[in-house]
C-alpha cells in the first residue's frame, strides 16, 4: 500500500516528534527544532553508540534511530526551505524516504546512517548547512 504524499508528511512529523522526545528522555537534552540543535544531533547519534554500543547498531534500532533524526533535521529544511517528502521504492529490499525539494533529494536518514554507522566524522549539521547553501543561492 502506498501512503498519500499527506500521509507521508504527517508520518515524518510524527518521527520528528519523536527524535525530540526521546532525546529528551534519553540525554535530558532538548532538540528545539532551531538549526542550531543539529549540533546536538551530531552529539546525539554518537551518544546512541556510547551508551548502547552493540544495540545501537542492531538493523532495527540503527532504521529507527536514523529515520527519527532524519525527520527531524529534514523537518527543520522543510520549514526553512520547503519541499516535501517522498517515498523511494526504486529498490524494492531497500526503500527509503527523502526530501524532495526544486529537482533535488535530500537523504536526510542517510547521513544519519552514514554517521551512526560507517564514518563518526561525518556531520550531519554540515550536510544541512551545504543543502541550504546550495538552495539559497
Amino acid at each position: 500500500m502506498q501512503m498519500s504524499r499527506e500521509e507521508l508528511s504527517e508520518l515524518m512529523v510524527d518521527c520528528a516528534q519523536n527524535a525530540i522526545t526521546t532525546t529528551q528522555e534519553e540525554f535530558n537534552l532538548l532538540l528545539d527544532g532551531t538549526e542550531e540543535s543539529l549540533e546536538l544531533v551530531d552529539e546525539v547519534i554518537l551518544g546512541w553508540l556510547a551508551r548502547y554500543r552493540d544495540q545501537a547498531l542492531e538493523e532495527n534500532a540503527v532504521f529507527t534511530l536514523c529515520n527519527i533524526y532524519g525527520a527531524y533535521v529534514g523537518e527543520i529544511f522543510r520549514h526553512k526551505i520547503g519541499g516535501h517528502w517522498s517515498y523511494d521504492a526504486s529498490n524494492p529490499d531497500a526503500p527509503y524516504v527523502i526530501l524532495e525539494y526544486a529537482g533535488n533529494t535530500f537523504a536526510f536518514a542517510g547521513i544519519c546512517y552514514q554517521r551512526l554507522v560507517n564514518d563518526s566524522q561525518i556531520s550531519i549539521k554540515n550536510y544541512f548547512d551545504q543543502a541550504v547553501a546550495n538552495k539559497m543561492q
